[in-house]
């Protein structure tokens, strides 16, 4: 079957990069440096997997930065350009993106997203649709608007009744990024103690003897999931928390609290962990987790945490108001020169992380940040002012490395 005989065509596949195979098949005759492809995805970190995997020729490009994007589709040096609905959106509004030249739109694993899409789409009705997706029937009304008459090529996750189908079996999971893969690995034998281990990134299910454990880096196909349960029970599925949704349709899935040394998932709400981090450090949190605790047993930490943060949003706890900014400590701010600023596609919130993660500050040890476009000034206190702006030279801010310096002119 060859795609560019039909308009649109959705292929039933799990959401993971590494599972797509025929690169010509998604860009047929793309000519090289002319930014005519699109792929529509979940979030930056999937726009990154994108650009990395596919082939040179196709010369991809991640938006992660939307001053540098933009400057590459004026030079014409973009082939396929991966990024979320909302940065694309944003690069749309730049004049930078022009969708109306765009002949092939991929949508990557839209089940998430698909209501965020409509603007973006309206604006390209006349490119080639192809929409990588794990479960078709889900997405009947926007394949209608967007897709239709799509040609379907896959097996639909349904029985021979047209019910969906239940999982294949049983399997644990631990949601890390996707960059954090390998290490999570070594985290999974290190939690686990597994003496003849079978760690499976695609391919052929072929075992060279009895294993007492699989870890699978890749998403397996609901077949896949079958033979890996085969090898060792209870197979350790590593996804990232976009992922989940798709596991829990081909799996009862067990969450794997990992070793405490072991790295979780990263996001950009830098702010908002310093923020939890700070409150977990003063404690008195025993009430919270008497409450919390039967859910343990159900749920992964993790979503737990996600959902609290979810009704924290709908409450409008996150409405953007302000908090009064933190005393003077006893000993006054210095100012620390950084050199990462607006350009950079950085936030305050990105900076504060850092000092908190990266360089041990607390938050009242924080102060003013004035974020200018290639720079910012941070009030720091004055007794940690040298530490912070040793610490924090080399650490890396939303993909560039940060230099900094005491800012003897403040």
């Amino acid at each position: 079957m060859k795609v560019e005989r039909s308009r649109h065509t959705v292929l039933v596949m799990p959401p993971d990069v590494s599972r797509v195979a025929d690169w010509d098949m998604l860009f047929p005759g793309l000519a090289p440096g002319v930014s005519k492809a699109l792929v529509v995805c979940a979030d930056h970190e999937q726009a990154s997997l994108w650009a990395d995997a596919a082939p040179p020729e196709l010369r991809a490009h991640a938006v992660t930065g939307l001053t540098r994007t933009a400057a590459l589709l004026k030079e014409r040096r973009v082939g396929v350009l991966a990024g979320a609905p909302a940065d694309l959106a944003a690069l749309v509004a730049r004049a930078a993106l022009k969708l109306d030249t765009i002949e092939t739109i991929v949508l990557a694993w839209p089940e998430g997203f698909a209501d965020a899409l409509d603007p973006l789409l309206a604006e390209a009705p006349d490119a080639r649709r192809i929409v990588l997706s794990w479960n078709p029937p889900a997405l009947t009304d926007f394949l209608e608007r967007h897709a239709r008459r799509a040609e379907i090529v896959g097996a639909l996750p349904l029985d021979p009744d047209g019910r969906p189908l239940g999982p294949v079996g049983s399997a644990r999971y631990a949601v890390v990024s996707a960059s954090r893969r390998e290490a999570a690995v070594r985290d999974v034998l290190d939690t686990l103690r597994s003496a003849r281990p079978f760690v499976w990134d695609g391919g052929e299910i072929l075992p060279d003897g009895k294993h007492d454990l699989v870890i699978a880096t890749t998403l397996p196909t609901r077949h896949e999931l079958t033979s890996l349960i085969a090898v060792a029970p209870a197979p350790v599925l590593i996804a990232t928390a976009s992922q989940l949704s798709y596991l829990r349709s081909i799996a009862a899935l067990t969450p794997l609290p990992l070793s405490p040394g072991a790295e979780r998932a990263e996001d950009r709400a830098a702010a908002l962990r310093a923020e939890i981090s700070a409150r977990l450090e003063r404690g008195d949190v025993d009430a919270e987790l008497l409450v919390l605790g039967p859910l343990f047993e159900r749920w992964d930490p993790v979503e737990i945490a996600g959902a609290l943060l979810a009704m924290r949003r709908e409450q409008g706890a996150g409405s953007g108001e302000q908090g009064e900014p933190p005393p003077a400590p006893a000993t006054g701010w210095l100012k620390v020169f950084v050199t990462i600023g607006r350009k950079d596609r950085a936030a305050p919130k990105d900076l504060v992380g850092a000092l908190i993660r990266e360089v041990g500050l607390d938050k009242g040890q924080i102060g003013r940040i004035d974020m200018k476009d290639s720079f910012s000034l941070i009030d720091v206190a004055a007794g940690v002012a040298e530490q912070t702006a040793r610490r924090l030279s080399g650490v890396t801010i939303r993909g560039k490395r940060a230099s900094a310096r005491l800012d003897r002119a403040g």
